[in-house]
């Protein structure tokens, strides 16, 4: 049995497209959903994925209907074999009921290794350059020294903790993190 599902990100989108494509392959049932596609919980990828049993093939209109990652949809259509379930991306002609498609889909899943394993390496090798010049990664410190002693003057001096605050423009728990709060009136 063919299995299809359909999604689109907003409201303002239609899915009529992919429903015709998805019954034209001959899909008995499908199921879809309006949702982006960087969310986890979608409820008619998991009433398809329900209502699949060895043997169906679940039929996706085109691969980034599925998911955003190379690497999840490996995963993915990992899960569907060890199931039993057969996957197809139809405008891909990507079908893993078939060696040719197992076989591309096993080339693709040694590609996506490779391009983490290399951006890994590149990301390190720009973290030791910037580190041999002198920047530190991640967000610039909202609290400069002048800041800090500031901070301590004024809160010495008895003014509130939220209008230091609010007077260097941080927040008050950035305030205690950098000037602990025991020890002050």
């Amino acid at each position: 049995m063919l299995v299809g599902y359909a999604r689109v990100s907003t409201t303002d989108q239609n899915l009529t497209l992919q429903h015709e494509a998805l019954s034209a392959a001959g899909c008995e049932k499908i199921f879809d959903d309006t949702i982006s596609g960087t969310k986890m919980d979608r409820p008619g990828l998991a009433k398809a994925l329900e209502h699949v049993r060895a043997g169906d093939t679940l039929v996706v209109w085109k691969l980034d209907r599925l998911g955003r990652t190379v690497k999840n949809l490996i995963d993915f259509t990992e899960q569907l074999h060890t199931e039993g379930v057969g996957f197809r991306a139809l405008t891909d002609q990507i079908d893993t009921t078939t060696p040719a498609g197992r076989f591309f889909f096993n080339i693709m899943a040694s590609l996506a290794q490779m391009e983490r394993e290399l951006t890994i390496e590149r990301t390190q090798a720009g973290l030791a350059a910037a580190r041999a010049k002198g920047h530190l990664p991640g967000r610039k410190r909202l609290m400069t020294e002048s800041k800090i002693a500031s901070a301590t003057k004024l809160l010495d001096g008895g003014m509130a903790p939220a209008d230091v605050a609010k007077d260097l423009g941080v927040s008050i728990p950035t305030l205690y993190r950098w000037i602990p709060a025991h020890g002050r009136p």
